[in-house]
């Protein structure tokens, strides 16, 4: 199992803790969002994590062609 396949698992699993104790799913997204960028900060510089995370928010869009693409 690779790194995204793992994290993906994790993360729902993590959400139907979340339900269980009565969480809305997009809430608990958020802090689980928010866990990890405070998390991250500790082992990544605020710049790269900054990069990652600016390129995650510009590339939300499943349906769009983006120029590094070839067709």
């Amino acid at each position: 199992m690779g790194g995204h396949a793992w994290a993906r698992e994790a993360l729902e699993r993590e959400l139907n803790l979340a339900r269980a104790a009565g969480f809305d799913e997009a809430m608990a997204l958020r802090a689980l969002l928010s866990a990890v960028v405070e998390r991250s900060k500790r082992s990544r510089s605020q710049a790269d994590l900054a990069q990652e995370l600016t390129f995650l928010a510009d590339n939300l869009d499943d349906e769009r062609d983006y120029a590094f693409m070839r067709p």
